[in-house]
């Protein structure tokens, strides 16, 4: 799977009855404001409608009232995200005995850890399904609804540009851990051996300083040279990751090819203790370099301890991706099965918008994607960033949603805009859903076996965090719905998430 994420990632970074279409707007420039993570809704966010509001919504952690009614409209915009960093993380800590901190745990990621089935675009930019069921509990007539937005997979690779890998490698003295200088270094090698003759690469290695190993050297004729250089790697030292990212923006610079996919990856437990150890003073380096030069950055993390905020900020600011990895078959996959055939965009800055209909929706809630908030207004204005997506990705958004009684019509339009990756020129494609579209039960033998599997990794990633969802079972129920649905759909990554579940169910009593 580190294979299988990283070529997801490294270059980079809804279901049912949804209408789709697309249409050109006009061009625009771009640039994104950075911050924090906002604080974590104890029930995942939302908005009533203007009528509906009385005041606030009781905190699941400490009992208070906090308000809910954070704008005057039922409409929600977000930039999109390919993450999954926050779930093999979890998993990973679960695996060895251990609870996640619920700051790690971001809903959005765990939804996106697994396959999806939505039609896939003849071209770049996306496809857009809508979807949704009904679900108990929760102290209203509640429903969960899914957008779903798809990119085409890649054809044969030798149709997409060369690439121009940076890669940024952890050697400090917290790497000695089996599972990660030893994975690096494996996957590394497995990667050597994957690209094309015309890509190239670079590596940059730090501990309490950086060094650069390799300027930036075409594959041909020398991948011999690149396996001994990733070879004498050894941990020693502290952790200074801002002389690393620095260095290794500065030698992408450096290395960069016009026409290229140029890509700094950064490949660490992210645990800083020297140097600058906050990501703001990070950050500016690597939004300049992404302004000026294009070069985004994708984070692959590892360890059982794990700096998880500070990696997944860096690539936000970087225009990418984070995947966290723990065993060689994960890098197997990564690097072999789907590296080679993603390196490339099929958008970019692209962000997503949905709005309710009032006449039929009271109030909803975004499960997850707080760090990827985009302000209503900002939607169309292409100086305010988005996400980067590749090819064949899949980023689902789920929303509980409160209906109005006896609704019937309209329940959400969903947009997605973004730019092409080549002309930079603005596309938006739409879905939309009616109350008939999510008129079902959400266990129900006939509700597709995907939107149950997205709303069971939504359900955990909530409870693992500490926040009351409307249709939410218990983590013991929880667990027997996955293992059915491990049964039904024949997938490994669900059965594993049964195991997780059962784990999480184990620890928290």
């Amino acid at each position: 799977m580190l294979v299988a994420m990283l070529a997801g990632a490294v270059l980079l970074t809804g279901c049912g009855t949804g209408a789709r279409g697309e249409r050109t707007v006009e061009d625009g420039g771009r640039s994104r404001a950075d911050g924090a993570p906002a604080p974590i809704h104890p029930d995942g966010g939302g908005r009533p409608a203007e009528d509906d509001r009385d005041g606030g919504a009781a905190d699941a952690q400490g009992g208070e009232k906090r308000d809910a009614a954070t704008a005057p409209d039922l409409v929600s915009t977000f930039a999109l995200d390919v993450d999954t960093a926050s779930y093999g993380y979890a998993r990973r800590t679960l695996a060895g005995g251990r609870v996640p901190e619920p700051e790690s745990v971001r809903p959005e990621e765990f939804v996106n850890s697994f396959d999806q089935d939505y039609p896939r675009p003849e071209g770049n930019g996306f496809s857009v399904t809508v979807d949704g069921a009904r679900v108990e509990g929760g102290g209203g007539d509640w429903s969960l609804l899914r957008v779903g937005l798809a990119t085409r997979p890649s054809g044969k690779t030798a149709e997409r540009p060369p690439a121009a890998l940076t890669f940024v490698v952890d050697v400090s003295g917290s790497m000695a851990e089996p599972g990660r200088l030893d994975l690096v270094k494996e996957s590394l090698g497995i990667l050597t051996d994957q690209l094309r003759d015309d890509d190239s690469i670079a590596l940059v290695t730090f501990s309490d300083e950086a060094e650069t190993r390799l300027p930036m050297t075409r594959l041909d004729g020398n991948r011999d040279r690149i396996h001994d250089a990733v070879a004498a790697l050894e941990p020693t030292d502290s952790t200074n990751v801002e002389a690393g990212v620095s260095t290794g923006y500065d030698v992408a610079v450096e290395g960069r090819r016009r026409g290229a996919n140029n890509r700094v990856v950064l490949l660490s437990d992210a645990l800083a203790n020297t140097g600058e150890t906050e990501a703001d003073a990070i950050l500016e380096r690597i939004g300049g370099a992404r302004k000026e030069f294009g070069i985004t950055l994708f984070g692959v993390g590892v360890g059982s301890e794990y700096g998880d905020r500070l990696m997944e900020r860096l690539t936000n600011r970087g225009d990418g991706h984070t995947t966290y990895v723990s065993t060689p078959a994960q890098a197997r996959d990564v690097f072999v099965d789907r590296l080679p055939a993603h390196l490339e965009l099929r958008a970019r800055d692209a962000k997503a918008q949905v709005a309710f209909d009032p006449g039929t929706v009271r109030e909803f809630r975004l499960l997850g994607y707080e760090n990827r908030h985009v302000a209503n207004e900002d939607f169309r204005d292409d100086r305010v960033d988005g996400g980067e997506v590749g090819p064949g990705h899949a980023v689902t958004a789920l929303y509980a949603v409160r209906m109005r009684d006896g609704a019937s019509g309209r329940v959400a339009t969903a947009t997605v805009r973004w730019l092409d990756p080549r002309t930079r020129a603005p596309h938006e494609a739409v879905g939309t859903v009616d109350a008939a579209g999510i008129d079902r039960d959400l266990w129900a033998p006939g509700t597709s076996p995907r939107l149950q599997v997205s709303a069971t990794a939504a359900y955990f990633a909530q409870r693992l965090r500490g926040a009351e969802t409307p249709g939410a079972p218990r983590l013991g129920d929880l667990a027997e719905r996955a293992g059915g649905l491990a049964r039904r759909t024949e997938d490994t990554a669900v059965r594993r998430l049964a195991e997780s579940i059962r784990s999480a169910d184990r620890l928290m009593g």
